[in-house]
């Protein structure tokens, strides 16, 4: 085989041309000295040449600038003003001024300063009292919102690819108010406040349903297209929130809770008209899918120098992937300037036009990672196409290119290509509940009644929902001392295969953490149902006689379908690229020419770019649980909340967690742990790998204690671990008790370091009762500690360990 390239390469011919430079510096110095002359007449020679240098470039800047103007004068007043500093209307030519719209809310500001600060007093100080008793004192003492009101920069108005019956409007919000907000909670003596606040966003407006009667729009949705950029300073107590750390997570937490109300899925609907389905205009089904294939890149620029770029190195190249808020990151290939991913990655999308296909490479770095390259796509021509396989030229370097195969799924309401599906992602086969996604699960929680009190008699609980299918859960919010909550939320699961995996719902009440009831419901009954939708009351198991959930259920069949053309048509191979306020993202967008579609391109790309046979690709499947969908952004989106620095420039290093996203195929990046996992592979397929496990083994003892009521976990050891790096691996293990991933639920061991066999020895337990943790599921992973800023983190193996058996009160030990 040939020799492997060298990650080093030296420039002759600059190390030479650094060399003359520094000699021809250095030498006059040298000349003064053995002449004996005073060291200023090289101080005067220096500052004679720097002025001639400014004095010239000052000339020639000047020249420039005169005959740029000649040529173009609009532009030239373009760059006489920084980008940052121009409104939208600027940039974008389909962005108009809205001068009237700022005058008219300058002059209703006063009367929306009352009624903010009327919702301030009469919904959210009540709230805040009956959340906790600890906050029963608490009260605003000041509200002035300020008199700088909202203004908005720019409107654009759709008009291509809407629906007949919908206005949309796109507004560009700045508000930088000088308001004083303050609070205090007088059984604590605790005074605290806000005195500034900047918004920074691009809220969308839609109209709809236009209707034939006065007012002519049956509602108004308000919504973040993304999270706004926000600037807060605080008064009091909460001016420890300023300090570096904090004042990011703060932002953070605040912009998670604004997320929840005003950022896309979410949105705030007023209606104008009575009878009207509010639901639907709250919670709309997606208009489609996007599977997004993050294949490979080619000809990427090296970063990593040395000895100030005399010796060329490489790059550690990683991707950042995002689509509304779904934000997803790929692995890091290490010393690669042609890196292979073959990551699979899902995102929903509700809103098109608006909503694009951002991707940004990075190079990792301990400090701050170097930017490689940027690309966004405009979702509607991706929709039109269905199907891209391309190469992309990347935009803002001199070179590199992605090689994406992008697909359009559409949301089918019937289970007539279900079974084709199944056939094209393999999921009729595999027993396995993670992989390609084959349908999409849309829950309406609406409301529950007659919910018992929990554990103490007369007391309202404070109930939330636990949603959960195969492995993947989310919560609904908390309502607050009552036994019939009303939450109306709206929740997304990706399902690999509906014939066989189930929705299971359980309400709890946050205070005393014990159910209050639960029901299960196989998703086979929706493929039964008219239009794959179930709207009504279930009865809750281990409840009370008469305790239901009130929820509409629907399940959507994703399906590649085929664009409609004319005979003629011949795809440019050209995806149109939304305007953005770079420059360098102005020019024209033209990938490098398509890739031809595989021989079967009904078949999802391999599981594990390890090997390319069906065998292998099974076992890295089976042997590693964490390559599963990506569903809806709950935790990355938590952990890359501050990649809002603007509204489409942001960096990696703003990163609070830089961890990958689980892809649909992924796999160890490390090249160590990459060649063993080879090597172990290829003695699986030979048969001579130790208990047929090439990840390795690990040894737990597992019981339920009646007596306790826990469930206890002993760790005993692992054995036959991959290697991390040349001197071995630090292992630790972690368990959740699914579908609890809250760090609260989380157990770890202590880090055993330099070694592939380790033993803890370490006893964990569950607060759990026996019937509950039968519907349970221990997730147990083993990580590489890696120790403090170390970038040899990562998977080691993980295994899923159902509990539902009758020899769970006796307990075994097992590996």
């Amino acid at each position: 085989p040939p020799p492997p390239p060298s990650l080093l390469s030296a420039d002759v011919t600059g190390l030479v041309s650094q060399f003359a430079r520094s000699f021809v510096l250095i030498f006059p110095v040298y000349v003064l000295g053995y002449l004996g002359l005073s060291f200023s007449w090289v101080l005067i020679a220096l500052c004679g040449l720097f002025w001639m240098r400014r004095h010239r470039g000052g000339k020639t800047s000047r020249l420039g600038r005169a005959l740029a103007f000649l040529e173009d004068e609009e532009e030239s007043v373009r760059l006489g003003v920084a980008a940052a500093e121009l409104p939208a209307w600027v940039h974008f030519p389909d962005t108009e001024r809205a001068e009237w719209l700022n005058k008219t809310v300058k002059q209703m500001w006063p009367f929306i300063c009352q009624f903010i600060e009327k919702l301030f007093r009469e919904t959210i100080e009540p709230a805040v009292r009956g959340a906790n008793n600890h906050l029963s004192t608490f009260s605003f003492t000041k509200i002035d919102i300020g008199n700088q009101p909202l203004r908005i920069n720019g409107v654009k108005v759709y008009t291509e690819n809407v629906d007949k019956r919908q206005i949309i409007l796109d507004l560009q919000i700045s508000f930088v108010g000088n308001c004083e907000i303050d609070l205090e909670i007088k059984r604590y003596f605790c005074r605290a406040g806000v005195k500034s606040i900047q918004i920074h966003g691009t809220m969308r407006v839609i109209l709809e349903p236009l209707i034939g009667d006065m007012p002519l729009i049956g509602a108004l949705s308000l919504f973040f297209l993304r999270k706004p950029l926000l600037e807060i300073n605080w008064t009091g107590l909460t001016n420890l929130l300023d300090i570096p750390g904090l004042n990011g997570l703060s932002h953070s937490i605040i912009l998670d809770i604004i997320s929840s109300y005003l950022v896309l899925p979410n949105r705030i609907t007023v209606p104008l008209v009575n009878d009207l389905q509010i639901a639907q205009l709250r919670f709309p089904i997606p208009k489609g899918v996007l599977r997004i294939h993050f294949i490979e890149a080619q000809d990427l620029e090296g970063k990593d120098n040395y000895l100030k770029g005399l010796v060329k190195g490489k790059s550690d190249p990683y991707g950042i992937i995002r689509v509304g808020n779904q934000i997803f990151q790929s692995k890091v290939i290490k010393e690669n300037l042609s890196p292979k991913w073959n990551e699979v990655y899902e995102a929903l999308v509700y809103e098109h036009p608006g909503q694009e296909l951002e991707i940004e490479l990075f190079d990792e770095d301990p400090d701050k990672d170097d930017f490689l390259g940027s690309l966004m796509i405009d979702l509607i021509e991706v929709e039109k196409e269905r199907l891209l396989d391309e190469w992309f030229t990347l935009d803002e370097v001199s070179k590199g290119k992605l090689h994406l195969k992008l697909e359009w799924l559409t949301l089918m309401p019937t289970a007539e290509n279900l079974d084709k599906v199944l056939t094209s992602i393999r999921a009729d086969k595999d027993q396995a509940n993670d992989g390609l996604s084959s349908a999409l699960l849309i829950v309406y929680l609406d409301s529950a009644r007659n919910l018992p009190s929990g554990k103490k008699i007369n007391s309202n609980p404070n109930p939330l929902v636990l949603l959960s299918v195969g492995h993947k859960a989310q919560e609904s919010k908390i309502q607050y001392k009552t036994n019939e909550p009303v939450w109306e939320e709206n929740f997304t699961f990706f399902v690999h295969n509906p014939k066989r995996q189930d929705l299971e719902v359980e309400v709890r009440d946050e205070q005393h953490q014990c159910s209050l009831g639960n029901f299960k419901l196989p998703l086979s009954q929706l493929l039964e149902s008219e239009d794959l939708t179930m709207h009504q009351r279930f009865h809750l198991s281990n409840s009370g006689p008469n305790s239901t959930i009130y929820m509409k259920i629907a399940l959507r069949v994703l399906s590649l379908e085929k664009p409609v053309r004319s005979p003629d048509h011949q795809h440019s191979a050209q995806v149109k690229r939304p305007s953005v306020s770079k420059d360098a993202r102005k020019s024209s967008f033209k990938p490098q020419g398509p890739v031809p579609p595989p021989a079967d391109s009904d078949k999802p790309a391999p599981a594990s770019p390890v090997t390319d046979s069906d065998k292998k690709t099974d076992v890295a499947e089976k042997s590693q649980a964490a390559s599963a969908s990506p569903q809806w952004p709950t935790d990355l989106s938590r952990s890359s909340s501050s990649l809002h620095a603007s509204n489409f420039n942001y960096s990696p290093s703003h990163l609070s967690v830089k961890e990958p996203t689980p892809s649909i195929a992924s796999d160890i990046s490390l090249p160590i742990a990459t060649q063993e996992l080879r090597q172990r592979l290829r003695q699986l397929e030979n048969g001579t790998t130790l208990g047929q496990s090439p990840l390795g083994q690990i040894q737990l003892t597992i019981r339920h204690s009646s007596q306790r009521n826990k469930l206890i976990v002993v760790v005993h050891s692992c054995r036959n671990l991959i290697a991390f790096s040349e001197e071995g691996s630090d292992p630790y293990v972690r368990m959740y008790l699914l579908p609890d991933k809250r760090r609260s639920g989380r157990r770890k061991t202590h880090v055993s370091k330099k070694t592939l066999n380790p033993v803890f020895d370490q006893i964990f337990d569950f607060s759990v009762s026996l019937p509950e943790v039968q519907r349970r599921t221990l997730d147990v992973a083993v990580k590489n500690s890696g120790g403090f800023l170390s970038k040899d983190k990562g998977l080691l193996g993980k295994v899923l360990i159902p509990l539902a058996s009758e020899e769970l009160a006796k307990g075994w030990t097992q590996w």
